[in-house]
């Protein structure tokens, strides 16, 4: 189930701060107006309240809460050093006489010294009270003042901003679907052969022709091009039915979600090959090859930034670090060239053009060796998954256009990928690819479009040196074109790789067994704090997370360590602060020979050190199996889960958990089931296209007679029953939609009915 919002764009003048404003979380009540003798009484039961503001040092605070009903105000307890309270207290309130009043509940932070802080409020208006009184969690707002508008003396801010909303099932009503994409991506290649030898065997008889009865003298004209055949076979699967469908910015984010999913289940290489595959048997003219925005071209630029970027920020950072430490005036173009600027760096009398571009030419190249130099030296740096990916597509355009002429395509096809989109646009801005911190100056800016543009040249092969409207970065055709013969080399060497990725094996491991990949100071919770109070229960060790362990001890100079085997991890998740009254607390679950699930706490001293510890945990487990599908975010405490109040210990997980792949600390982790609703939500769009297409076509005769006219005619060189297989397919799809749908909409009912129940409700 998915809701748009429509969202915002538009300028936003910035006002002065109110430390007032500045509140944050949500209040449980449940309200009630009774009547009785005496008039109407007014019972607001304060139950909980959750993710409110720190206001102490502690990162606590100690909150509690007024309510206010005409003249009257009363308040709770006191809880102290927490933001997640837990009062379940009824305040009673008498009404008075006059107009009808609203009710205000306030939450303050209790101060033993000066005044108490706010935290927030919620308020009812009259009408509210008496027609449907409110029950249910409430965002807090802060006090209600008179707005300032600076009038844009502060500055302003464009924002645009589009909320979605969508419900993500359990992970097992997403199993058919997934399944059916994983069909789709499985030896296309293979799947084609076979059905092109069924065709030839079966073309002489649709003309009527018994095979091996061609008459003497005749040609055989073959089977038909691989690509029609897989253009008939595929034209309703799940992905080419998404390709069709989705154009612009939606298809950069459908690739993304599709990489990263055939990623989780460790067939990345099948679908980029699939998608590859595809896009080249669809190509006549191999200067157009990958030059779109296609599916397959945003597909394998996901691929990259979401594998290489280690690897991109090991070959690119030195030289982009030099850049912006450096700030050196380089330009080539005369028309951009500012005399005086250089007059007042460097030179000594009054420079000319062809001193600033001499000069210019030496920075240049002075920065592109190095650059040079660590492309086509990287090749044993370059993550095999890549290298496996370059080494499929480089086969696919060999096969397709092996004529001499065009004995470039196969080096294009690859350095198009890697050289222009990946380590240009990097050079080109980096801190999109988290090369730098901040955006580069104006003058830093020109220095790396330079360079970008020369990379890009190197890409090319040097096809376009000489030519266009950029003649004046001839001074540098020398050493691109030194550069250019290196590069196909490098490109001849990183396809020369054995194949490591199986299609359909299981996902590999991201961690080589015995490096520490992650060790440093975290708060681990003792087992079974008995009688401690939680403050207590965490003591300091030393980790070290390798490819096998997850070993600890007092300290690194200590002999004695305890270890946790990595593949018995089954889940590394969040914690929610109010488990422990404690920020940044994770959990790795992990499973025992007789099967007995234990968690391990630990606490990381930010927010930052906690993303590293959840991706580094997550990439070395990613091939264990088992992974549990749900957990606890809570912990098991007084007898119950704090996060959903049952009261067994072995009780099954409340919150699904997230996947167990990571590819980089920049990256958030994978999320199967997220990714896969997005494509569910996609293919919703071309349910109805689909169905009329394949089920739905009035015009349609599926009886022999008709399909053997239309083997013969229409579809020239189809096969009888690749219609009929069309036909099927599209069937299972639209069948597996459909039992989403129904999904959707019983959980759909069974939220409403528990929002029905209210708070208190079971």
């Amino acid at each position: 189930m998915t809701r748009w919002w429509p969202g915002i764009d538009s300028w936003i003048n910035l006002s002065r701060v109110d430390p007032d404003a500045e509140v944050q979380g949500e209040i449980c009540l449940d309200v009630q107006m009774l009547e009785d003798a005496r008039g109407r009484c007014l019972h607001c039961h304060v139950l909980q309240a959750r993710d409110l503001a720190p206001r102490d040092i502690t990162g606590t605070s100690d909150p509690f809460a007024r309510v206010f009903w005409g003249s009257q105000s009363l308040e709770t307890s006191t809880i102290k050093k927490t933001r997640f309270p837990h009062w379940d207290e009824v305040l009673e309130l008498r009404e008075m006489p006059g107009a009808p009043a609203p009710l205000r509940v306030e939450l303050w932070d209790w101060d033993m010294v000066g005044k108490n802080d706010f935290l927030g409020m919620v308020e009812f208006p009259p009408q509210v009270l008496q027609q449907n009184a409110p029950s249910g969690w409430f965002r807090l707002l802060p006090f209600p003042r008179a707005e300032e508008d600076s009038g844009g003396t502060l500055g302003a801010l464009r924002l645009k901003v589009r909320l979605i909303e969508d419900r993500i099932l359990p992970s097992r009503y997403y199993q058919p679907l997934t399944e059916l994409l994983m069909e789709s991506v499985l030896g296309p290649a293979e799947v084609g052969a076979s059905i092109l030898q069924g065709i030839w065997m079966m073309a002489p008889r649709a003309s009527g022709i018994p095979p091996g009865a061609l008459a003497l003298g005749s040609q055989d004209p073959g089977p038909p091009p691989l690509s029609a055949v897989l253009a008939q076979e595929d034209a309703a699967s799940p992905l080419a039915v998404l390709e069709e469908l989705t154009l612009g910015d939606c298809r950069q984010d459908l690739a993304t979600k599709l990489v990263k999913l055939f990623l989780g289940q460790g067939r990345a290489g099948p679908f980029l090959d699939y998608l590859t595959r595809r896009e080249v048997t669809r190509t006549t003219d191999p200067n157009t090859l990958f030059r779109s925005n296609s599916l397959a071209s945003k597909a394998m630029e996901q691929f990259m930034k979401l594998v290489g970027m280690p690897y991109l920020h090991e070959v690119l950072k030195p030289v982009i670090n030099r850049v912006f430490e450096e700030k050196k005036y380089m330009e080539l173009d005369p028309c951009k060239m500012d005399l005086g600027r250089t007059r007042r760096i460097s030179f000594k009398g009054a420079p000319s053009e062809e001193h600033v571009r001499d000069a210019s030419l030496g920075l240049l190249t002075g920065y592109l060796g190095p650059i040079v130099e660590a492309i086509v030296g990287s090749v044993g740096r370059c993550p095999p998954a890549m290298r496996l990916a370059f080494k499929q597509l480089h086969q696919c355009v060999e096969e397709r256009f092996p004529q001499a002429e065009h004995e470039d395509v196969k080096y294009l096809a690859i350095s198009g990928f890697l050289f222009l989109r990946f380590f240009a646009p990097a050079i080109l801005t980096p801190k999109l690819f988290d090369l730098r911190d901040q955006h580069a100056d104006p003058q830093t800016s020109r220095s790396l479009l330079l360079l970008a543009k020369a990379v890009q040249s190197i890409g090319n092969l040097g096809q376009q040196l000489g030519q266009g409207k950029e003649l004046w970065m001839a001074p540098l055709h020398p050493f691109l074109q030194q550069s250019i013969s290196r590069v196909r080399h490098f490109l001849d060497q990183l396809v020369d790789v054995d194949e490591e990725e199986e299609a359909g094996g299981p996902a590999r491991a991201l961690v080589a067994p015995s490096v520490i990949v992650r060790e440093g100071y975290l708060l681990k919770r003792k087992e079974e704090p008995a009688s401690l109070a939680t403050r207590f229960a965490f003591k300091k060790r030393y980790f070290w997370l390798s490819g096998e362990t997850l070993s600890y001890s007092k300290s690194p100079e200590w002999q004695m360590r305890s270890s946790i085997p990595v593949s018995r991890i089954r889940a590394v998740e969040r914690v929610d602060e109010g488990a422990f009254q404690l920020p940044h607390v994770m959990q790795v679950v992990t499973q025992d020979p007789a099967s007995v699930l234990h968690t391990t706490y630990l606490q990381c001293k930010n927010v930052n050190e906690l993303n590293q510890w959840l991706s580094a945990l997550r990439k070395a487990s990613a091939p264990n199996p088992d992974k549990l599908a749900a957990c606890h975010p809570g912990a098991f405490r007084s007898s119950r889960w704090t996060c959903c109040l049952q009261a067994e210990r072995s009780a099954a997980g409340c919150s699904r958990t997230h996947s167990a792949v990571t590819l980089g600390d920049w990256s958030d982790p994978l999320d199967p089931d997220a990714e896969i609703q997005m494509v569910y939500r996609r293919l919703l769009l071309g349910r109805d296209q689909l169905r009329m297409k394949f089920q739905e076509d009035p015009n349609t005769d599926s009886s022999p007679e008709a399909d053997a006219e239309k083997s013969s005619g229409a579809t020239e060189g189809a096969c009888p029953n690749a219609l009929a297989r069309q036909r099927e397919a599209a069937a299972r799809l639209l069948e597996v939609l459909e039992d989403l749908d129904r999904a959707h909409e019983e959980f759909q009912q069974r939220e409403q009915q528990k929002a029905a129940l209210g708070p208190l409700g079971h």
